[in-house]
C-alpha cells in the first residue's frame, strides 16, 4: 500500500545513513587513537641518522665481504648510533649484519623490505626501514641496507587533523537525516494528520445530525480507504436515521388511527345500545340487525387489539409458537372453510384449491391459521367487488408452498421494500380501496415472524393494477 511503501523506503534510506554516518564517526575516533605520524617526517629523520653509514656503505661494498676492518667499522658505527644493519645484495644474499649473534645468509626480499613507515613498523618499540645503496660509480642500486631503529630515537609529532573525507561523508549523512526527518514531518502531516482532522470534522457534523456532507479524499491508500468505509457508515447511518424517523412517525400515526379505529366502533356498538335501549327497535328483526352491526365493530376492534398484542409480543420475543408434527390437509380444510365464506360474502370471487397435499409438517396451527388470516385480510382491503382471491397449496421436494393471489389494486413499485415493514401501510390510489385500507400496518410484519419462527420463508410479486401473489413455505418433516 502507499503509506507502507513510502514509509518502508523512507526508513531504508535512513538507516543507510545513519550507518554510514555512525560508520565515520567510529572511524574517526578509532583512527585518532592511532599515531597520525607524518611519514615523510620520520623517514627523513632515520635518513639523517643512518647518513654516515649509508654513505661509507655506498664507498666501501665493493670490500665489505672480504675487508673486516670495513666491517668492524661498520659494526661500531651501528653501536654507536643504536641502529641495527643488514646489507643485502639485490639477490637478497646477506654481506654484512651488525649484530653477530644473528647468523643470516639470505633473505626474502618480497618480506623484509619496507619502504613505508607504516608497514616498517615490526611493533611498538621498533621500525625496520630499507633503503637502497647505490654505486657511486655506477650510479645504479647494487643492494639494500635494512635498518632497525628503536621507536623511542625517532621524534615525531601525532598529527591531530581528522580525516577529511570520513568527516565530510558523516556531515552530510547527518544533513541527509536532518532533511529525511523534516519530509518525514510534512509528509505526515500532509497525509495523515490533516485527514485525519478533516475525518473529526466530518465526525463532528455526523454527531450533530448532518449527514450530507461527503467525506472525500483523493487518494485511494489506506487513509483513502479509511475516508471511503468512514462514507459508507455515513450513508448507512444516514439511512437508519430516516428510517428511524419514518418509524416514529408511523408509530404516532398509528396511535392516531387506532384511536380512530377504536373509536369509530366504540361509537358504533354504543349508538346502537342506546337505540335499542330507547325502543326505538320496532320488532326483533331490527334488534338482531343491531345486533349484527354491533357483532361486526366488536370484531374489528377485537382484530386490532389482538394485532397490538402480537406486535407488542413479537418486540419483546415472546410470541409463542409452538410446533408439533401433523397432516396438512385437515389443519388447512379447517383453514379455508371459514374464510372462504367471508370472501365470498364481501362480493370477491374466492377460488379453492384443486387438491390440498396431505403432507406431514412440523407446525402451530393456529399461527398458520393467523398468518393465512392476516394475507386474505390484507387481500380484501385492496380488492373490490368482482374481483378474485385464489389460494393455491402445492408440495415442492422438501417443503409446503402455498400461494395466495388477488387480482386487486397491486402494490406500487415504492411500497414494495417495505411491505414487511411494522407500521407500514401502502398508498393507494382508489378511493373505494383506500377507505377499506384500515388497519395496524402490523399484520404482514406479523406474519414474516411466525413463517420464519416455523423455518420457512414468506415473498411476494405484484404489479400495480393487476394484483398481488404472496408465497410462504414450511419445510417438511
Amino acid at each position: 500500500m502507499y503509506v507502507n511503501r513510502w514509509l518502508r523506503k523512507w526508513i531504508y534510506a535512513v538507516s543507510i545513513c545513519l550507518i554510514i554516518a555512525i560508520g565515520c564517526g567510529a572511524y574517526i575516533l578509532w583512527g585518532g587513537k592511532e599515531d597520525k605520524t607524518p611519514t615523510s617526517y620520520v623517514i627523513n629523520q632515520v635518513r639523517i641518522k643512518v647518513n654516515d653509514m649509508m654513505l661509507f656503505l655506498e664507498q666501501h661494498h665493493q670490500v665489505i665481504a672480504s675487508d673486516a676492518t670495513i666491517r668492524e667499522t661498520l659494526r661500531k658505527m651501528s653501536e654507536t648510533s643504536g641502529v641495527n644493519l643488514l646489507f643485502s645484495q639485490l639477490d637478497g644474499k646477506v654481506i654484512f649484519h651488525s649484530s653477530p649473534e644473528e647468523l643470516i645468509q639470505t633473505i626474502d626480499l618480497r618480506n623484509s623490505l619496507h619502504y613505508d613507515l607504516y608497514l616498517s613498523r615490526v611493533d611498538k618499540d621498533f621500525f625496520k626501514i630499507a633503503f637502497p645503496v647505490i654505486s657511486q660509480e655506477s650510479q645504479t642500486q647494487i643492494g639494500n641496507a635494512i635498518f632497525t631503529v628503536p621507536a623511542d630515537q625517532v621524534i615525531y609529532e601525532p598529527s591531530d587533523d581528522l580525516p577529511l573525507f570520513p568527516l565530510i561523508l558523516m556531515i552530510s549523512c547527518v544533513l541527509i537525516v536532518f532533511t529525511l526527518l523534516w519530509f518525514l514531518r510534512k509528509k505526515i502531516n500532509n497525509d495523515t494528520i490533516q485527514p485525519i482532522q478533516k475525518l473529526k470534522y466530518y465526525s463532528e457534523a455526523i454527531l450533530k445530525g448532518d449527514y450530507e456532507h461527503k467525506a472525500e479524499y483523493g487518494r485511494m491508500d489506506e487513509i483513502g480507504e479509511v475516508y471511503a468505509m468512514f462514507d459508507q457508515m455515513r450513508l448507512e447511518i444516514m439511512h437508519l436515521s430516516k428510517r428511524r424517523d419514518e418509524q416514529d412517525k408511523a408509530q404516532k400515526e398509528l396511535v392516531s388511527n387506532l384511536s380512530h379505529d377504536l373509536k369509530t366502533p366504540l361509537t358504533t356498538v354504543k349508538a346502537y345500545l342506546e337505540a335499542i335501549r330507547a325502543g326505538i327497535c320496532p320488532d326483533m328483526e331490527s334488534v338482531m340487525e343491531y345486533i349484527q352491526v354491533m357483532q361486526t365493530n366488536t370484531q374489528k376492534m377485537t382484530a386490532l387489539i389482538d394485532d397490538l398484542l402480537l406486535h407488542a409480543l413479537k418486540e419483546l420475543g415472546q410470541i409463542s409458537v409452538c410446533p408439533i408434527e401433523q397432516y396438512s390437509k385437515e389443519i388447512l380444510l379447517n383453514i379455508i372453510k371459514p374464510i372462504a365464506h367471508s370472501v365470498r360474502t364481501a362480493g370477491i370471487t374466492f377460488i379453492e384449491p384443486v387438491e390440498i397435499p396431505n403432507a406431514l409438517i412440523n407446525v402451530d396451527a393456529n399461527r398458520l391459521e393467523q398468518v393465512i388470516s392476516n394475507l386474505i385480510a390484507n387481500a380484501l382491503k385492496h380488492t373490490s367487488p368482482g374481483d378474485s382471491i385464489r389460494i393455491g397449496i402445492e408440495q415442492e421436494r422438501d417443503q409446503l408452498t402455498v400461494t395466495i393471489a388477488d387480482t386487486g389494486q397491486g402494490i406500487l413499485p415504492q411500497d414494495m421494500p417495505f411491505i414487511f415493514e411494522r407500521y407500514f401501510k401502502g398508498q393507494v390510489d382508489n378511493l373505494s380501496v383506500k377507505q377499506k385500507n384500515e388497519g395496524s400496518g402490523l399484520g404482514l410484519s406479523i406474519c414474516k415472524y411466525i413463517i420464519e419462527a416455523h423455518k420457512g420463508s414468506i415473498s411476494f410479486k405484484s404489479r400495480p393494477g393487476q394484483g398481488t401473489t404472496f408465497y410462504f413455505s414450511i419445510p417438511l418433516c
